[in-house]
C-alpha cells in the first residue's frame, strides 16, 4: 500500500467532485456576481486537485 497513490487518488476523486459541482453550479445560475465567483472558485481548486493527483499517481511507482 502506497500512501502518494492513495493520496493521488483522493486528490483525483476530490478534483471530480469538485469539477462536477463547479458545471452544475454553472448549468442552474443566473448572473448573479456571487454565482459566477463560485463557480470560478470551484473550478479552479477542482482542476488544480485533479491535475496534482493525477501526476502523483502517475509519477509514483509500485514496489511491491
Amino acid at each position: 500500500m502506497n500512501l502518494k497513490r492513495i493520496f493521488g487518488a483522493i486528490l483525483t476523486i476530490l478534483g471530480v467532485v469538485s469539477l462536477i459541482y463547479a458545471a452544475y453550479i454553472f448549468a442552474n445560475t443566473t448572473t448573479a456576481e456571487q454565482n459566477i465567483k463560485t463557480t470560478i472558485i470551484y473550478g479552479v481548486l477542482g482542476l488544480l486537485f485533479f491535475i496534482s493527483g493525477i501526476g502523483l499517481v502517475k509519477t509514483t511507482k509500485d514496489e511491491a
